[in-house]
């Protein structure tokens, strides 16, 4: 029987007089590969923030890879969870080069300064780099990529430091065609990796879960609409329901569209 890698249990989320989360439950095994849907402002990258244990629930319990948050050191969790967000970008200083920001992950930083890495570190950032088509980057400076590379590289510094869960937050955002479907291919690739750690990601658009994940989130206003199998969770009610609006779904092999009844 596969481990529990996430476990929420009525967790809720306040900011001011607003619930961002409320009355949220979800279980999480390390052979599942899960994306969170919903529209603006429904909660998915509150939630991220939560497993990713930057931001702990005002409500409820958030057991996250076997320690419960409130009851255990977060520095410590951290470090076994890979979290690709846009948020990263604003963080990067604009000397830093592509090589030196996948490696920095190790340390739980960003910027580059005195730490000292061994021989295999850099082997391992370049062979990461490599897997996601970036490894001619190594030497360029982060600010200067494209989106698309930007994306990418943020999977790479992820990944280094061999996490045990990995999140990520809209990585097919402000991609052109092109790109978001060399990303999408990456991550299936990735998905479909015994060894890869669980997975769960956050996207606005049914046409962005990636082949070969298993199971899918609704989110609206902050409560969870749906949760299970993707073919059971992604259906024309329960999407129609989550954006407020009657949509048409298809499923074409393992990929999704949706679009408006007109």
């Amino acid at each position: 029987m596969s481990d529990e890698v996430v476990r929420l249990r009525g967790a809720g989320v306040r900011r001011g007089g607003s619930m961002l989360l409320r009355d949220v439950d979800w279980t999480v095994h390390d052979d599942e590969r899960w994306v969170i849907i919903g529209p603006n402002g429904a909660g998915k990258t509150t939630l991220l923030q939560v497993v990713a244990c930057q931001l702990f629930p005002s409500e409820g319990s958030a057991e996250i890879l076997g320690s419960r948050l409130g009851e255990t050191d977060v520095f410590e969790l951290r470090p076994r969870i890979g979290l690709a967000s846009a948020s990263l970008a604003d963080r990067v200083p604009p000397a830093e080069k592509v090589i030196d920001l996948v490696l920095t992950a190790s340390y739980a930083i960003v910027g580059r300064w005195k730490e000292d890495y061994e021989s295999s570190d850099v082997t391992r950032a370049v062979e990461l780099l490599d897997a996601l088509g970036c490894a001619h980057l190594i030497r360029r400076r982060f600010t200067t990529l494209s989106e698309g590379e930007r994306k990418r590289v943020q999977i790479a510094r992820a990944m280094m430091p061999d996490p045990e869960l990995l999140l990520l937050d809209e990585p097919a955002a402000g991609l052109d065609l092109g790109g978001r479907e060399d990303l999408l291919q990456r991550i299936a690739m990735l998905a479909r990796d015994p060894l890869a750690p669980t997975m769960a990601m956050v996207t606005h658009h049914v046409e962005e879960v990636p082949e070969d994940f298993t199971h899918a989130m609704l989110l609206r206003r902050g409560s969870v609409l749906a949760a299970g199998a993707v073919s059971e969770v992604l259906t024309e009610p329960n999407l129609s329901k989550c954006f407020g609006l009657p949509l048409i779904v298809e499923r074409h092999g393992s990929r999704w569209t949706a679009r408006a009844v007109r």
